[in-house]
């Protein structure tokens, strides 16, 4: 029995989904909004530009990034997130990206 909870309670730490907007609160808050301008871009902006490789990428090596995006500058340190950590954030930068309202249908 005692082998069983502790198998569960394993399973459940690492099983257990990160949660995006918590990685956004604990790591890029102090820089980035969802939607408004602060220190660093929007994430509607970046959603509406990057790829989720080009963010994951921006998040773990901007400096290089930074480069061969073109920008003269970078004030973005670089974060050694968990895999679950890098996929979650990722996903929710790209959750922002702006709906195309000027798609027409094909008929």
């Amino acid at each position: 029995m005692k082998k069983i909870a502790i198998f569960l309670t394993i399973s459940t730490f690492v099983f257990a989904d990160v949660n995006g907007k918590d990685v956004f609160e604990t790591y890029c808050w102090g820089c980035h909004h969802q939607t408004a301008v602060a220190f660093g871009p929007p994430f509607e902006q970046i959603a509406s530009k990057r790829d989720a490789n080009q963010i994951r990428a921006m998040i773990t090596d901007p400096k290089t990034v930074s480069k061969v995006f073109g920008y003269k500058r970078n004030a973005m340190p670089a974060f050694k997130l968990k895999e679950d950590e890098l996929q979650a954030i990722t996903r929710y930068i790209l959750s922002y990206k702006p709906k195309d309202t000027n798609q027409t249908k094909v008929k």
